[in-house]
């Protein structure tokens, strides 16, 4: 004997389904994690990535019930770390934290990059941003920028940056270009290491995210030149923008965001955005973060994929125009 379901029997059953597909997803997100879970910062520890990875850190452990720790895989201006995140596991145990606009970059500058951020992350959060800093040893004989560049004319000028290709090595060329200044980029692992050699002297000049470099600015170990936004910051009232130094219009800095392995089940990315937006903006990182110069930005995943793939396209015609290449 054939069975024929009535149409309410089919309308329980369609609902039963809708149901239970709907429930599957955060299900699985309210199951992950299932072990320790990996944040990657690319770049040497001290440098502005390292400072909110171990400031979120915690509260991210607390949220989420399981061990989180910082490791620090510095090399290749941070793609090392990146490929490293990008071939692992895609179950969000493995992170990445890093300055998104760094890793924009290097497509357009490494000629054998092993991965293709754009193919092989996907976004979870941006989480700061910070915009750059040009400061120089006290015993450098310039106060502004205009000074700068004429003593750049009559003497060598050994500039720290974040890695060749780095977004403050190609900030420091433009600066550079506009100011007609005349300079040689010394580049480091990290941007803690750009700055202590310059705090010791060993360099004149540095470039590096406001975040990890201004308690040097305010400790006298560092003077600053100049900041990259367009107008000044309330913070730091005192300090001139590069823009108001004739660079009309400059701005950079680092966006911090963390990423995944590509293939990352979208259940487990909303639950890892959600609890990194309530992380980053507690009040006591938010207000840790604020006293060192950076701003909390947060985006939705797909906002972040759409901005990384804008910074890739601005960089690449900076890149582009400064014949930068590195094999």
């Amino acid at each position: 004997m054939t069975l024929h379901p009535n149409r309410r029997t089919l309308t329980k059953l369609t609902a039963l389904l809708a149901l239970a597909g709907l429930s599957a997803l955060p299900a699985q997100a309210q199951n992950w994690p299932t072990g320790t879970i990996r944040i990657i910062v690319p770049y040497a520890p001290g440098g502005s990535s390292d400072i909110i990875a171990r400031a979120i850190s915690q509260p991210l452990s607390e949220a989420l019930k399981q061990s989180v720790i910082v490791e620090n895989r510095a090399g290749a201006n941070g793609n090392l770390g990146a490929d490293l995140v990008s071939k692992s596991k895609p179950d969000g145990l493995t992170l990445l934290l890093c300055d998104t606009g760094a890793l924009a970059i290097s497509p357009s500058v490494y000629t054998k990059l092993g991965f293709d951020p754009s193919k092989d992350l996907r976004g979870v959060t941006m989480l700061a941003y910070a915009p750059h800093m040009l400061a120089v040893h006290p015993s450098v004989p310039a106060n502004n920028l205009k000074e700068l560049v004429e003593l750049s004319k009559k003497t060598p000028i050994n500039f720290a940056v974040t890695g060749m290709g780095s977004a403050p090595h190609l900030a420091g060329v433009a600066v550079e270009r506009a100011s007609k200044a005349n300079w040689t980029y010394i580049p480091y692992k990290g941007g803690s290491q750009a700055v202590a050699d310059t705090i010791a002297g060993q360099t004149h000049v540095v470039m590096n995210g406001m975040l990890a470099t201004l308690p040097y600015v305010q400790s006298g170990q560092l003077k600053v030149i100049g900041i990259s936004k367009a107008q000044r910051m309330p913070l730091v009232a005192d300090m001139p923008t590069l823009a108001e130094q004739g660079v009309t219009g400059f701005e950079s800095g680092t966006w911090q965001g963390m990423l995944v392995s590509n293939g990352t089940p979208k259940p487990i990315i909303e639950r890892l955005h959600a609890e990194l937006v309530k992380a980053i903006r507690s009040p006591e990182v938010r207000s840790r973060l604020v006293a060192l110069g950076a701003e909390v930005v947060t985006m939705r995943p797909e906002e972040q994929d759409t901005f990384f793939n804008k910074e890739r396209a601005r960089w690449l015609k900076v890149v582009t125009e400064a014949s930068i290449k590195i094999d």
